[in-house]
């Protein structure tokens, strides 16, 4: 299983990480990782000066935010699901 968190703290809420959750959600759905990727969201991850914080199985990715969620997760989420799928 991979663990996905994305920051909700104050900064990050204003940043958009609700809009990254929900593009997440919608590709995890479009490519079938219901059971391989849990999505969760986190409070603050301490890192409130790079952009939306995510941890992907407890490694943080800083800089994330709606224009690349997308390329993110294809880069860092999805080859590890497909690993373990």
């Amino acid at each position: 299983m991979i663990e996905v968190s994305v920051c909700v703290g104050s900064s990050c809420h204003m940043r958009g990480s609700y809009q990254v959750i929900k593009t997440f959600t919608d590709l995890i759905k479009r490519n079938d990782l219901e059971d391989v990727v849990k999505l969760k969201a986190a409070f603050c991850m301490g890192h409130c000066l790079n952009g939306i914080a995510i941890t992907v199985n407890g490694e943080a990715v800083d800089n994330v935010g709606f224009a690349n969620a997308e390329q993110v997760f294809y880069d860092k989420i999805y080859p590890l699901a497909k690993e373990g799928a």
